[in-house]
């Protein structure tokens, strides 16, 4: 993360400076650019989600992550609409809804990590789709 984030930051400035030079109006560049990023990852999130076989943890977990990442996103939409009269001033709601969305990315984030550092899904052939959880201190390989 101290390399991707920084990364990935500075990229999103370039877009955030083709925003203000197109409008003339950046203020709702980040959150636009977040909704945007969530769109994209989920395209390939479902790619990798519809090569889980049926009845694993790793299906379950994807169905959580997907579900609770579609729920972040929509959030975010209502944040961003309640922003668009100002974006710069965001309303008590605004705000409110941002700062659940946040959270609940904390914790589909996390069941995401489980899926691609314990169990493997999308990175390893041979990935133990039924691993424990990371929390039950036990190996992921038995």
């Amino acid at each position: 993360m101290l390399v991707v984030f920084p990364l990935g930051l500075l990229a999103t400035s370039l877009a955030f400076d083709i925003a203000y030079f197109s409008t003339g109006d950046g203020n709702l560049a980040m959150i636009s650019a977040g909704i945007i990023g969530a769109i994209a990852a989920a395209i390939f999130g479902f790619v990798d989600f519809l090569g889980i076989p049926a009845g694993t943890r790793a299906k379950s977990l994807g169905i959580w992550h997907g579900f609770g990442n579609l729920i972040v996103t929509v959030l975010f939409i209502m944040s961003w609409f309640m922003r668009q009269a100002q974006a710069m001033n965001p309303s008590a709601g605004a705000f409110a809804l941002s700062v659940i969305a946040v959270l609940l990315a904390v914790i589909t984030g996390w069941l995401g990590g489980e899926l691609v550092d314990r169990l493997g899904v999308g990175v390893d052939e041979g990935a133990n789709l039924n691993a424990p959880s990371s929390l039950s201190g036990r190996p992921a390989q038995g």
